[in-house]
């Protein structure tokens, strides 16, 4: 058997949208399951998000640091934003989230991996890139609430992982960003998708 995920839809009877917030919202499916029984299935709909793991010549990821009130922790990540502009690709929005939350601009772009971040309770897909050969840059954009304060530091690619597999990083498209792009390198990143990959 081949191991890729596949697209698949069961026939939805029923929706209902219980809240829709500013970036989320929360629906009950009612969906026709095998032997034609039907099941509940509540999901928060979410328009999907992008990451970068910048690295520089000296095998460093870039890390910000962010509130994040859900889980009431400073967590280390990677920049990252919303899918949140009609009509900009994927890539587009990465360059934009990664020079308005670290102040940098990259010259080679690649796809990294692609991945649901809780499946059972989300339909949010994030795209993490790659991306290298940095310049800093100087935007006019305004840091407000939680980005107000966001220190920046350069770890190295393989301290990275020991802090994710020590349980010193959480934030999930960070870890799956970091040990990405350290099984990456074995190969000197050669097997990785064009930044403007389709998502499956």
């Amino acid at each position: 058997m081949r191991i890729e995920d596949l697209p698949e839809e069961w026939p939805v009877v029923d929706s209902k949208e219980h809240f829709k917030g500013y970036v989320i919202g929360v629906r009950t499916d009612t969906v026709r399951m095998p032997r034609d029984e039907v099941a509940d299935r509540d999901y928060v709909v979410h328009p999907g998000s992008v990451a970068v793991l910048a690295l520089d010549e000296d095998h460093r990821v870039l890390l910000i640091r962010q509130y994040r009130h859900p889980t009431r922790h400073l967590l280390w990540e990677l920049p990252a934003g919303i899918r949140d502009v009609e009509g900009e690709s994927l890539a587009a929005t990465a360059a934009r989230e990664l020079a308005e939350e670290a102040g940098y601009h990259a010259g080679t772009w690649h796809t990294l991996v692609d991945l649901y971040t809780s499946p059972g309770m989300s339909d949010e897909r994030i795209r993490v890139f790659l991306a290298c050969d940095l310049s800093k840059v100087e935007i006019d954009f305004e840091r407000r609430h939680e980005e107000f304060d966001m220190p920046v530091e350069w770890v190295p690619l393989a301290d990275a992982v020991e802090r994710a597999l020590m349980g010193m990083i959480h934030n999930s498209p960070t870890v799956a960003g970091i040990l990405a792009a350290y099984a990456a390198s074995v190969e000197g990143f050669a097997l990785l998708r064009p930044a403007d990959a389709p998502e499956a």
